[in-house]
């Protein structure tokens, strides 16, 4: 037997070695490669594995819907809510014939044909809307059609049924800061956004390659919580009256814009809130001016004029140091170092009791009041009424400014005791007359008459009495004053044939740049009825009126129709002949 050569056997030994050493570099490198992934780079490859292996679903909750009601429906009426409306879109490389499809198309969706035909032909986009919320007739004829490239889808909505109907109140849904979701903008969509909104939810769990869920898979399920239903104080009745008036009236005087609120001085509840011009939430932008989405209502501030005079003397005559008797000589105008302050009419009217300050709208004798008032109480009065401050309506609001008396110059306090140089809301000018409504009691407005949750329960908006800013004696004085300034002063457009109705005019000039504007004024008319148990109190105001002067002949006849209809509406008997 030979013998194997020791030189053969050594280089055996070391390729054996080298081998094994080799395998161990390589299995060292494994296992570094397993360290890595599994703890180095596990959420990466985690999410990877996710990605093929998991499911997701966002789960959208449905919007909550906004509701009104009037006096006689047992069911409310949808305002703002949600629907399902097709659009019509195309994909350019499936159509056949673009002059075909550009032709019809228009046709059914009155649009450019030209502009229709520079859309689909764009061969490098594979999606392209061309209208959305397309009525059933227009889906029905499309789909009749049959036209390649041509394709319906649907989509949810905001839907706001009656249109323009209480727009600026309601605002509406759309896009904000380049969201990819839309948002309450404006009015209650963006004031209770978060509550109408609701809370998404999702599902998420294991699904194979075709997305079927895997039997046993653990599951995680969050549900959507739908958004709260609102209903409003609204009267829908009162509303479209209310409306229909204004717009008349803004555009028989050629005025810029104008507003009517009309709230139970009771409660505190708003019957009406109407402001002109209008827009349709549905195609909000279509809107040119986005001016037109503010609620004057509520975010207007202005000079009162007129309507402050009966808070002056109601403030007078609770501190008792006047009475509708008491008397005092009208020159005609007040000399406060060097500048006179005049009657609006021009005129001195000698020797006159306060119901004539109010009928026939005297400043001399809303400075006279003032005088007796006293400069801090007089503030303290206004700030008592509600006026530098919020009313905290369910709203977006100003808060008006008296910053004009803070300081203690005399010329301001004359001038604010008949509405200028301070400014106020239409809204917070409503609530200071509801206390002479109701024997000196103010009341908190407000708009939400009631919340339905998602599980069905009803929160139920209960009035707030905010404070007794005068005696009821006081309230009741003052009221007989407002009822002699509709019977024989400049509110007699404001009559309503059978009732008293008090109210009061105010025609006020327009600041601009500490400049009042010539022939530039806001005239509004501010009353309430009937006088023994008042069932309303309301504001016309009208901006910027083109062919009359003074608010006896635009908002008081205004107020006079609408109050006439509340009247009838609900079936108040005339008490007197």
């Amino acid at each position: 037997m030979s013998k194997q050569p020791r030189s053969a056997s050594v280089n055996f030994t070391q390729r054996i070695n080298i081998f094994k050493i080799f395998l161990g570099f390589f299995a060292a490198l494994i296992i570094l490669r397993l360290f890595v992934i599994s703890v180095g780079r596990h959420s990466f490859y985690s999410a990877q594995a996710e990605n093929q292996h998991g499911y997701y679903q966002k789960l959208n909750p449905n919007r909550g819907d906004i509701l009104v009601t009037d006096r006689y429906s047992s069911q409310p009426y949808p305002v703002a809510t949600n629907s399902h409306k097709d659009l019509v879109y195309v994909v350019p490389q499936d159509i056949k014939d673009p002059n075909a499809v550009a032709s019809n198309l228009s046709k059914i969706l009155s649009l450019d044909e030209k502009a229709i035909s520079d859309k689909i032909g764009d061969q490098t986009k594979k999606y392209v809307p061309i209208q959305k919320m397309l009525t059933d007739d227009q889906s029905k004829a499309i789909s009749q059609l049959k036209l390649a490239g041509v394709y319906l889808d649907q989509e949810d909505i905001r839907y706001y049924p009656e249109g323009e109907f209480l727009s600026q109140v309601l605002g509406f849904l759309g896009y904000k800061n380049n969201a990819d979701t839309k948002t309450g903008l404006y009015g209650i969509e963006k004031y209770l956004q978060k509550e109408l909104a609701g809370a998404p939810g999702e599902i998420q769990t294991e699904a194979d390659k075709q997305g079927n869920w895997i039997a046993g898979a653990k599951r995680e399920f969050t549900p959507a919580v739908d958004g709260t239903t609102i209903q409003l104080t609204i009267d829908r009745a009162i509303q479209f009256k209310a409306e229909s008036v204004l717009k008349d009236t803004v555009a028989k005087h050629g005025a810029d814009s104008g507003s009517v609120i009309v709230a139970d001085p009771k409660t505190g509840a708003i019957l009406a809130m109407a402001n002109y011009p209008s827009f349709d939430p549905n195609l909000y932008n279509k809107v040119t001016d986005p001016g037109v989405f503010s609620n004057i209502a509520t975010i207007e501030s202005y000079e009162p004029g007129s309507t402050m005079k009966a808070i002056t003397i109601a403030t007078g005559i609770d501190m008792g140091v006047i009475s509708p008797t008491s008397t005092y000589n009208d020159t005609g105008e007040v000399d406060i170092a060097g500048y006179k302050i005049k009657n609006s009419d021009g005129k001195a009217h000698g020797v006159v009791p306060m119901t004539t300050v109010l009928d026939e709208s005297l400043n001399t004798g809303a400075i006279y009041v003032e005088q007796q008032i006293g400069n801090d109480k007089f503030l303290s009065s206004l700030k008592s009424f509600g006026f530098g401050q919020a009313t905290e309506i369910e709203l977006p609001e100003a808060t008006g400014n008296l910053s004009n008396l803070k300081g203690n110059i005399q010329i301001n306090y004359y001038t604010s005791a008949f509405g200028q140089g301070i400014t106020v809301t239409p809204l917070q000018m409503l609530q200071s007359y509801m206390p002479l409504a109701d024997g000196g009691k103010l009341m908190q407005p407000y708009i939400i008459d009631s919340k339905i949750l998602p599980d069905g329960s009803v929160q139920k908006t209960q009035p707030k009495m905010l404070r007794q800013v005068i005696s009821a004696r006081a309230a009741t004085l003052v009221s007989g004053m407002l009822v002699d300034v509709v019977e024989n002063g400049h509110g007699k457009k404001a009559a309503v044939k059978g009732y008293y109705i008090g109210g009061k005019t105010g025609t006020a000039q327009v600041a601009s740049k500490g400049v009042y504007v010539q022939n530039d004024n806001i005239g509004s008319f501010l009353g309430y009825g009937p006088i023994e148990d008042p069932k309303f109190v309301m504001l016309v105001f009208v901006n910027h009126p083109r062919d009359v002067k003074f608010a006896e002949s635009t908002a008081a006849p205004a107020f006079g129709e609408i109050a006439q209809f509340i009247l009838n509406y609900y079936n108040i008997a005339p008490t007197r002949k």
